[in-house]
Order: C-alpha cells, then sequence, then structure tokens
C-alpha cells in the first residue's frame, strides 16, 4: 500500500520539496532516485527488489545494444521477453492457472504447488516505460543512458509511478541531463501547483462521493430499477474518469514543479461523439504507446482490410488484459474493438452521409461507454447480466435469468429514486466538470485580472480538499490495482 493521502501531502512531499530546495545539486539526481524507492516501497518493500532488477536490466540491455549493434535485434527479443515475463508471471500467472483448471479440473495435482504472487503496485506501468525506452534505444530514437542513477529516477519516478502518464525516455532525458537543476520559473511552479490542486480536488470531492454511489446500487442488482441501474453505471463512470484523471492531473502538476513536462493522458473523453473520438481522448498515453509500439509494427491499417482488422483485435485484445488478470477486462477490451471495427468500415461513413445530429452521435457514444464500464466492472457474471437487464427494463423472467436473484426488483424503485435525486446536484456538477466549459469561463473571468484572484481559488480549493481527507477513510486511486 502507498501513502495514504494526509502522510502524502503533510509527510512525503515537504521532505520531497524541502530536500530539493536544500541539497547541493550535484546530489539531487541521486536524492530522488532513493527518495523515489522510498515512496514506491512503502507498505511493500519487498518488491524494491523487482524494481531494482527491472531498472537494472533494461539499463543493461540498452547499453549493450548501443556496445553491440550488430546484436541488438537479439538483445531487444531478450530484453522485451524478460519484462513481458515478469509482467505476466506477477500479474497474469493466477488468472491462467485458473483458467487451465476450469477447462482441466483433473490436472489440479500439477499445480498444488502454485499461489499467485501478490500484484506489485504500477507494475503495467513502470514496464511499460521500460520497454518503450529499449525499443526507442533500438530504433536510434533516444541514445542508451550512460548513467544507472538517471535511468533509475526516470523508472521510478515517483509522480507518476504507480498509476501514469506513460511517460518516454525523451519526455524527460533533458530535465535528468541537467541533473534536475533548480532553475525552475516560478509561473511554471504556480501552474503546476494548481494543476496538481486540481486533480486532488477531481479524486476528493468528485470522484469519491460518485464511487460511493456506485458501491450502494452495484451491490444490489435487480433491485435498482431501470433510474437506479443507469445512476449506478453513469456515478462509476464519473467515478473512474475523475480519479484516474485526477491522479494524472497531480502527476503533471508534480512534474511542472520540478521542471518536467509529462504528457497530457486526458482531453475530455465524455464529450466525445464517436468511440474511436472516446479513445483518441481517454487514457491517451496507454493509447499512444500501444499505437506506436504494437499497432503500427503489426502493419496497422496499410495491409488490407482483414489485416487491420486483425490487428485492432490484438491490439484490444492486449488493451483489455493490461488492464488488470481476469476475463472481464479480455471481453471489455474485444468490445470496444468490435466497435472501433463497425465505425471504421460504415458506422461513421453512415453518420456523415445522413448527416446524423452531434447531440444524437453523443448520445450514441456516452450509451456504448456506460454500457462498457458495467463489463470493466463486472465480476459475477449472473449479477452482471441482471444488471444489464435492469438497464434495459428487463425482468428477471424475460432476462432469462434466475428469479432466485431478485428480491424486490423490477423496471422502477422508489428507494433508487430517491437515492439518485439526493446526489443529483452532485451528478450535476460532475457533468459540468467533464466539459471544457468551466476552464472556459474561468479563463474568461480571469482574463486581464489578478493573480491573486486565481490563486485564492486554488487554495479555497486545496482547504476543501483537506477537509475531506480528514472526513475520509483511505481510499486509493481505481488504477493503482492495474
Amino acid at each position: 500500500m502507498v501513502f495514504s493521502s494526509a502522510v502524502f501531502l503533510f509527510g512525503y512531499l515537504p521532505i520531497v520539496f524541502l530536500g530539493y530546495a536544500l541539497i547541493p545539486k550535484r546530489f539531487l539526481l541521486v536524492f530522488f532516485f532513493f527518495i523515489n524507492l522510498i515512496f514506491y516501497g512503502w507498505g511493500e518493500p519487498v518488491y524494491l527488489i523487482l524494481m531494482m532488477f527491472s531498472i537494472a536490466f533494461n539499463y543493461a540491455s540498452a547499453l549493450l545494444m548501443a556496445r553491440i549493434p550488430v546484436k541488438k535485434k537479439l538483445i531487444l527479443a531478450c530484453a522485451i521477453s524478460v519484462n513481458i515475463l515478469l509482467l505476466c508471471w506477477f500479474k497474469y500467472s493466477g488468472m491462467f492457472v485458473d483458467a487451465i483448471l476450469h477447462v482441466f479440473p483433473s490436472s489440479g495435482f500439477a499445480f498444488e504447488w502454485f499461489t499467485a504472487p501478490p500484484l506489485p503496485i504500477g507494475i503495467s506501468f513502470y514496464t511499460f516505460q521500460e520497454m518503450s525506452y529499449v525499443v526507442d534505444v533500438y530504433r536510434g530514437d533516444v541514445d542508451a543512458e550512460k548513467s544507472v542513477i538517471k535511468f533509475g529516477v526516470f523508472t521510478a519516478l515517483f509522480p507518476q509511478l504507480v498509476a501514469g502518464p506513460i511517460v518516454r525516455y525523451s519526455d524527460i532525458a533533458l530535465r535528468l541531463n541537467d541533473g534536475m537543476s533548480r532553475d525552475v520559473r516560478a509561473s511554471q511552479i504556480e501552474l503546476g501547483a494548481k494543476t496538481f490542486i486540481c486533480g486532488l480536488s477531481k479524486k476528493l470531492l468528485l470522484a469519491n462521493p460518485m464511487g460511493q454511489v456506485w458501491e450502494v446500487f452495484s451491490q444490489s442488482p435487480g433491485q435498482n430499477g431501470v433510474v437506479g441501474a443507469w445512476a449506478g453505471l453513469i456515478a462509476y463512470a464519473f467515478q473512474i474518469y475523475f480519479d484516474f484523471s485526477g491522479y494524472s492531473d497531480m502527476a503533471i502538476g508534480l512534474g511542472r514543479i520540478l521542471g518536467m513536462e509529462f504528457p497530457v493522458n486526458f482531453n475530455y473523453p465524455y464529450i466525445s461523439k464517436s468511440i474511436t473520438e472516446f479513445w483518441r481522448r481517454w487514457h491517451m498515453t496507454l493509447s499512444s504507446w500501444f499505437r506506436d509500439y504494437l499497432y503500427i509494427p503489426l502493419g496497422g491499417s496499410r495491409k488490407g482490410l482483414a489485416r487491420n482488422t486483425l490487428n485492432l483485435f490484438i491490439v484490444w485484445f492486449l488493451t483489455g488484459l493490461w488492464h488488470g488478470a481476469a476475463w472481464n477486462f479480455v471481453l471489455w477490451g474485444l468490445y470496444f474493438a468490435v466497435i472501433l471495427t463497425l465505425e471504421r468500415a460504415f458506422l461513421l461513413p453512415a453518420f456523415d452521409r445522413i448527416k446524423l445530429p452531434g447531440f444524437v452521435r453523443h448520445i450514441y457514444a456516452i450509451v456504448i461507454i456506460i454500457v462498457g464500464w458495467r463489463l470493466f466492472t463486472m465480476t459475477e457474471v449472473s449479477e452482471s447480466l441482471v444488471y444489464l437487464a435492469e438497464m434495459f427494463g428487463k425482468s428477471a423472467q424475460t432476462a432469462g435469468i434466475s428469479q432466485s436473484l431478485f428480491t424486490v426488483g423490477g423496471a422502477f424503485s422508489f428507494d433508487a429514486l430517491r437515492y439518485t435525486l439526493a446526489y443529483l446536484p452532485m451528478f450535476m456538477i460532475c457533468a459540468l466538470a467533464s466539459t471544457p466549459l468551466p476552464k472556459r469561463v474561468w479563463e474568461k473571468l480571469m482574463d486581464g485580472r489578478s493573480v491573486l484572484l486565481e490563486s485564492v481559488g486554488a487554495l479555497l480549493l486545496f482547504t476543501l480538499c483537506v477537509s475531506a481527507v480528514a472526513s475520509q477513510s483511505y481510499n486509493p486511486f481505481i488504477y493503482f490495482r492495474f
């Protein structure tokens, strides 16, 4: 477990900034290397061994490619294989053993020795970052880093270590080469602090309350009615967006304070008018990673419709699997592969041809996204089918699902309606905050006005966040477990 919000805000961060301000420049990289390891090892120090091995192995692999160029293809293959094997062992071994036992129950004796290892926090993120580095060295896009400390700082950089955005070595190479010097402009520090507070507010003031709504509805499938079933999933859609984009904003803000520019990870995905557009706006660093390191090398869209469709399904199968060691994530990935294939083949051209209004396209995209979140959150298949059936007004009998799963269910639930109405102002705030409108209005209001006023607004938000930290129990970011 990583730090709680209070320990991170009032313990760890002050130490980081104090060290950054006071430690001599020649020791700053070493300081950041060890302070990053403390962040990662807090609560699970045993996984520092795995991270140290991963750093040393990928660092050595890149150096070997630079020094023995005639063997660099073989070295790259070995490096990618080891990274994938480590990721598969720690993240997917339990899933695949369970699948084998389900298909071949009599083979249980062969796995009596096996116990699925606990999942190291952030292993998907830092493994992808290191693989992108060795591939970029192989392609000649970046030079092999000669300093293991610099490479270690890149791998274990605490702002984005456990939940992204996925940073490539070229994004921060210049900053590492100047030794993390303190010549950061005051305006950049100010912007970074405000971005951090914005991300913290998304998590504590928006994501967590929406998570409470989803928890209530998700525990009562078949009893929510149509309104409650949709309200629950809409709440989850807001929760995962503000949770994940909030973490990304916090990482980007901290990066700016320290003089680094991390890539933007979200661009208002819920304003999308197609699923294709949605995935250009959601978790953009992951999408670009799969595009640059898998989809394009497989041939992309250059080898005909059949090959392009196959490439899409491979990418989305792996995208789903990347999100978690469970088959519902694979199903979620393939669900979007089908939709994206249909959009590319005929849906989007048909929308253009009939001049489908923008608001209809938006409703189409939102419905598909929300149904997809039900697959993403699925644990028990029967309960998930009940929930999906309920969303579209189906009862247990008409959905072909056992009546025993129902107690007071139906197409309408007064309790669910009352609960939804109680949170209606929060739903409206989240819907508005999912669009660029609040930012545009704020920028218009601040145009030509004192920076002090903007700072006061940020301070008020931070005060609300501190109050939320004091009143809420430990609630980690959703993507910590991916």
